[in-house]
This record gives structure tokens, C-alpha cells and sequence, in this order.
């Protein structure tokens, strides 16, 4: 029967493995997962877990593990088919007919795995032999010890065109070529693809060699060379160790990612035994859902030049339309120039460790990487900016990771460029230099009710007048975001508001106001509904466009900027009114008393200014 892998997985996501187990088995929940005493041996505090989730059980006292599959056949005793056939009954799947071609497949499949089986014991015996001094003496520069090479199945690959071909001709040329052992070209011999080269086996999760990888001894290009794609084999679905990472990230929750098998040997031996790595390529979407199965966050270790770190950002980005969830990536920083196995070599474990402990998120990476593209000196450059962070955003299927992500990168941004905090003004206990004031003066006054001719009332309406522009026009958010994104009005709603409507510009372009008000909480959207219903049409921008000036804005979008600029302007002016009025009644001399009237008579100026901004705005109606 052709049973894929696809459908393998399919009929595992439809069967509830606690409730399949729960049949036989008293199951109790702890926390995400489901707890039970082993079946497979005797014990009385449950050590037994199962994670739906991950769809697979595990016994931390016998080492017990599998699937659903696994189950029916080692604790219910049935054959695989059979095992097949009832959880496919279960799970209301058909079990695809027999194909005679699968059967031809799945021989051949175990065929080669037979070639592959003898072309590495056949590696291994020669870096025993004569010809294995100059690899031997390599790995033992390289610090291996005689345990790791034994464990890791290290071989050798003899400088010759023939010699592999010569030793494994049993299992006949074509099956040679087809294993990616041999190099089969046009009108010449078929030859031997690894010669002069230190080998190294790469195994499927059952531990079965599929491929090889071998590093070159001496000069010559490439380095490093690995197996071709073939049936047993493919670079982009598989991970190097994953047989030997598998069991021991159960027991650390962990998986490190580094660049290649030999930082994986090496940091293996200094006691990191849950490290994989890929093979010659960047990172790709199924090993990302493979690291995933083991660990909600793997640590992405690559090398700490700059070719590394380009690929850690490859992975980064190509992991932003997966995220779900509780899924994401870590990233580990290495000293510049160095890898995993310089590291522990030169500082130790624990150097690698407590760098571990300090990995960022996939959040703070992308931040920092887009921080560190260019210069923020300008208006322009902070919009560019923006608008790298809104493209990572877009990319991000999740729409709750999404307006995370947008939360997260508002924050950061408010806090790079947030205008740096005026020092309190101290009062001086001695007087200033210079004439006092007469007592017979006019009395200073305090910004109380005369000096705010326009009123706290009329100040709010405006700014609901602002914001109900945006949500009845929202093209006109991008055309004021940099204005918008320092000021936060005095009403905590409205300051949540208008939060809510930036990240929105951050995560798409192209909004209109059903869409923006649909993404809004409750409390948000109730607020909004209460501002496009309310009498803001007193201002020019909130009645649409009224034709187009020579400089390409819309008048409403000037008449909108004009606002902008007195609901921003006004708390500076009070604020400085108010310190020049502490200023004057604590130091009382001319020159303090003549700076709080300058300023009074500059606010009423101001007030005036929007008054009128008023007043002519509702003459248009």
C-alpha cells in the first residue's frame, strides 16, 4: 500500500492521543500535557507523559516513546497494517489501495539502505587502516576524542576514482549511482564521488545512514561535500543528528541550531548532546516545522561572522509565516569570527552555556538587524525604517502574532526616539542677580481659568476631531504617522486609540475604515463608533477631500496637519507657562515676572490661533 508520509501525518493529526491512550491507560491533565503511570513497566508515581500537541508519548523511567502508530503496535500488540487500518477506521480516513509500485519502492528503498549500510563500514575500515594515518592525525588536532569518532562513525574516503567502486561492486553500478556513491557522466566510466576526504555518516531519525557529508584532507574545493539529493536522501527535510538530538533534547527542552556537523561533533563532546545542524543550505521551512516537534524555540547558534549572521536573519525571515502560537526561534550571538567549536575549545562549556541562557527572540533580532541597516539621522530615515518593520509584520500569517509583533516594534520605536525629558526646574534658595520686583506690581497669576481661554473642553474636541479624521480616512494616517507618533492625548482612551490605529499603518499599507475599526478590542471599537458619530465635521478634514493643492496634498490633509500641529503644540505652552510661573513666584525679580507674562500673552495668541482655526472651520459648513 502507498502510504506517504503526508498521509501518515494527516492520520496522526486526527487522533487525540491522550484520549486514544486514555482507553486503556488512567490518564490525569498536568498543565498542557497528560500525565499517567507507564504501561510498558511497573512504577507508582506517573512518569508517563503525553503531548497531543506534539502528537507523541514519552516515559521519562523506561525511555518509552512513540505515536499514535507506535502505540497500537508496542502496547496493543497489533501488526503495523493493522495498527493502520483501525486508527484510519477511527479517524475517518481510507487506506490507500495496494500499488505494486510502493512495494518496487519500498524494496529498492531498502536496498539501498543496504548500500549504504556497507559503503559505511567500508569508510570506517580504511580510516583504520594504512591509508587513514594522515585523517587520524587531523582528528586529533582537531581534539576529537576516540569515543566521539567512534559514536559519530567517522570514516575515510582513499584518494581513488575506483577504490569505493571496486569494494561495493556486488550491489552492481546503477544502484551505486543511484545511492549518490558514484558520478555517472555522459560517455565516461561512472566514478567514485568522495575521494581524499575525512567522512562523516548522516542518519534519518532511526539512525539508518541515507548520506554522507565528507571534509576534505589538503588543498582543494569544496571543503565540505555532501551527498546528492536521492530517494533515501533529501538536504532540505533532513537535519543532521537528529537521531542522537531526538532523546536528548526530552531531557534538556532544548535544541541548538548551529552551521554545520562538525560544530555538532564538537560541541557534542563538550556535553551539548542536543545540537543538529543542516546540511549546505539555508534553514529551510520543513526543518523549521521538524525543530519545532522537539522544541517550541529552538536556539539558532550560527557562527559569529558575517556570513553567519546573514544566515541566522535567512532564517529569521523565512520563519516569520510559520510562526503560531508559542512557536518561535532564539538566536545565540558568538564573539565576531568565532563558531560553536572555537568557542568551547578557547573559553569552555561554559561560555557556550551562559551565551545559550542569553539568546534573544525572533523579535529582538529583527529589531536590532533593521536598526543597525543605516542611518535614523532624518524624518525619511525613521520612515524607512518603519516601513522594513511593517514589510516583516505583513509577512506573519498569524494575526495575533502579527499585532504582537506591531506592539512590540511601536514600543521600541516610541523608546529610540522619544524626545529626551526636560529637567525639572529647581527653585533657587537665593534670589537671582538683578532688580527686585515691586510689591506694588501686578499680581502673577497662575495658569488657572483667565489664562486658558480655551478650555480643557475645547482642547479634547479637537483632538477627537483628529482622530475621528483618521478612522473616517484612513490614507491620511500614513501622511501624518511621523507627526502622530510622539503625541499621546490626555484621555487614556484615546491615547489607546490612537496606539491602535499607528500599529495598524505599521502592519499594512492599504486600510480603509471598516477594516481598521474591525481590528479594534471592544472598549476600542465602542470609542471609535462614539468619533465617527460624533460632531467633528466641524473641521474641514473630517468632510473629505476639498480639491488638491500644487504641492500633491489634499486641503483636508493640510487642514488636518495644521491640527495636528496646535493639539501637539498647546501642552509645550502650558507646560513652559507653568514652570516660568513657579520660576516668578519663588525668585520674584523683573526678569522672571516678565518671562511668565511673555509666555501668558503667548498662549492667549495661541489660543486664539485655534479659535479661530475653529471658527473658520465652521463657517464651511
Amino acid at each position: 500500500m502507498s502510504l506517504t508520509p503526508q498521509w501518515l501525518d494527516e492520520l496522526r493529526s486526527r487522533i487525540t492521543l491522550s484520549a486514544l491512550i486514555g482507553r486503556t491507560v488512567k490518564v490525569t491533565r498536568a498543565g498542557r500535557e497528560f500525565k499517567a503511570c507507564c504501561p510498558f513497566h511497573n512504577e507508582k508515581t506517573p512518569s508517563f507523559t503525553i503531548n497531543d500537541e506534539k502528537g507523541f508519548y514519552h516515559c521519562f523511567g523506561c525511555s518509552a516513546h512513540g505515536d499514535a502508530i507506535r502505540w497500537m503496535t508496542d502496547q496493543r500488540g497489533l501488526s503495523f497494517m493493522d495498527a493502520i487500518k483501525e486508527l484510519a477506521a477511527e479517524a475517518g480516513m481510507e487506506v490507500p489501495a495496494a500499488d505494486p509500485r510502493a512495494a518496487q519502492r519500498a524494496e529498492k528503498a531498502n536496498n539501498l539502505y543496504d548500500v549504504m549500510t556497507a559503503a559505511q563500514d567500508w569508510f570506517v575500515q580504511q580510516l583504520q587502516g594504512v591509508e587513514g594515518a594522515g585523517a587520524r592525525a587531523y582528528l586529533q588536532k582537531r581534539g576529537f576524542s576516540a569515543k566521539t569518532i567512534q559514536e559519530f562513525g567517522f570514516g575515510l574516503a582513499p584518494d581513488s576514482r575506483t577504490a569505493l567502486k571496486s569494494a561495493l561492486l556486488k550491489f552492481g553500478v546503477p544502484m551505486l549511482v543511484e545511492a549518490g556513491l558514484l558520478i555517472a557522466v555522459d560517455d565516461k566510466e561512472p566514478y567514485d564521488r568522495f575521494r581524499g576526504r575525512l567522512m562523516i555518516p548522516i542518519r534519518d531519525p532511526r539512525g539508518r545512514v541515507i548520506a554522507f557529508g565528507g571534509r576534505i584532507l589538503g588543498d582543494g574545493e569544496p571543503k565540505y561535500l555532501n551527498s546528492p539529493d536521492t530517494p533515501l536522501f533529501d538536504k532540505g527535510r533532513t537535519l543532521y543528528n537528529l537521531d542522537k538530538c531526538s532523546p536528548a533534547s526530552r531531557k534538556t527542552g532544548r535544541v541548538i541550531v548551529v552551521e554545520g556537523y562538525m560544530d555538532v561533533i564538537a560541541i557534542a563532546q563538550a556535553g551539548f548532546a542536543d545540537a543538529v545542524a543542516p546540511l549546505g543550505t539555508a534553514l529551510t521551512e520543513q526543518q523549521i516545522q521538524m525543530l519545532w516537534r522537539m522544541t517550541e524555540k529552538p536556539l539558532l547558534c550560527f557562527d559569529g561572522d558575517s556570513a553567519g549572521q546573514k544566515a541566522a536573519m535567512r532564517a529569521a525571515l523565512r520563519a516569520l509565516p510559520l510562526l503560531k502560537p508559542g512557536h518561535s526561534l532564539q538566536f545565540v550571538t558568538l564573539p565576531e569570527g568565532q563558531d560553536p567549536d572555537d568557542l568551547v575549545k578557547k573559553s569552555g562549556p561554559k561560555a557556550l552555556a551562559e551565551l545559550l541562557d542569553a539568546s534573544e527572540p525572533l523579535v529582538e533580532r529583527l529589531w536590532r538587524s533593521e536598526v543597525a541597516a543605516g542611518p535614523l539621522d532624518t524624518p525619511e530615515d525613521r520612515a524607512g525604517l518603519k516601513q522594513r518593520l511593517g514589510g516583516h509584520m505583513a509577512n506573519i500569517a498569524d494575526a495575533e502574532i502579527r499585532r504582537h509583533y506591531a506592539d512590540a516594534f511601536r514600543e521600541r520605536f516610541d523608546s529610540l526616539f522619544a524626545p529626551k525629558p526636560r529637567a525639572p526646574f529647581q527653585p533657587s534658595a537665593a534670589p537671582r542677580k538683578g532688580k527686585a520686583r515691586d510689591w506694588r506690581a501686578p499680581q502673577i497669576l497662575p495658569p488657572g481659568a483667565e489664562t486658558k481661554s480655551f478650555n480643557a473642553k475645547n482642547s479634547d474636541f479637537l483632538v477627537q476631531g483628529v482622530l475621528g479624521a483618521l478612522l473616517r480616512n484612513p490614507a491620511l494616517i500614513l501622511q501624518h504617522q511621523e507627526a502622530l507618533s510622539d503625541f499621546v492625548p490626555p484621555d487614556p482612551n484615546h491615547a489607546k486609540l490612537l496606539g491602535a490605529i499607528l500599529d495598524a499603518s505599521f502592519a499594512k499599507e492599504s486600510l480603509d475604515t471598516e477594516g481598521l475599526i474591525t481590528i479594534l478590542d471592544e472598549k476600542l471599537y465602542n470609542v471609535a463608533i462614539s468619533l465617527l458619530h460624533s460632531n467633528g465635521k466641524v473641521f474641514a478634514f473630517n468632510r473629505g477631500d476639498v480639491g488638491v493643492g500644487s504641492d500633491g496634498l489634499s486641503n483636508a490633509s493640510k487642514e488636518l496637519g495644521e491640527a495636528i500641529r496646535l493639539m501637539k503644540q498647546r501642552p509645550a505652552l502650558e507646560e513652559a507657562l507653568e514652570r516660568a510661573t513657579l520660576r516668578a513666584s519663588s525668585e520674584m525679580t523683573d526678569e522672571t515676572f516678565a518671562e511668565q507674562q511673555r509666555l501668558r500673552a503667548e498662549k492667549k495668541a495661541f489660543d486664539d490661533r485655534i479659535i479661530a482655526f475653529f471658527r473658520r472651520d465652521a463657517d464651511g459648513l
